[in-house]
């Protein structure tokens, strides 16, 4: 069986990204997959955001041990497919990999709820898509 990495880019690497990838690992282990999905960022914070590490450890996902790391190519090399929260990550991809962009998802910052609804509700449509392309 082989192991589909997706890479999840926003600016900090701190919140969108770490919500998206850890629901995306959740829901496609949930349908028997094994994946690897990555949270990074461009210009990482120093730690996951507090309201992302409270939000997911309610839903059983501990996130507290991560720091968010820098984007760099060999993180893409692999890859699957990528998504971006807004972030031009153009730079960074080969030639070919699709990156979807997620640009409208609000901020963490402005509300938890709001964002982990929206992001959950791309995840589950892409790990639909992931799992009827493998």
């Amino acid at each position: 069986m082989t192991r589909e990495k997706v890479v999840f880019v926003c600016l900090h690497g701190a919140a969108k990204s770490v919500i998206a990838a850890e629901l995306f690992k959740q829901r496609a282990a949930a349908a028997g997959r094994s994946v690897e999905a990555v949270a990074l960022g461009l210009e990482p914070d120093p730690e996951v955001s507090p309201a992302t590490a409270a939000g997911l450890l309610a839903e059983g996902m501990d996130v507290r041990h991560l720091r968010p790391r820098a984007a760099v190519a060999a993180d893409f090399a692999d890859a699957a497919r990528v998504v971006a929260f807004g972030c031009d990550v153009s730079a960074l991809t080969p030639p070919g990999l699709p990156v979807e962009q997620w640009a409208d998802i609000p901020a963490v910052s402005d509300g938890y709820a709001l964002a982990r609804e929206r992001i959950g509700a791309r995840v589950d449509r892409l790990v639909n898509e992931r799992l009827h392309a493998l």
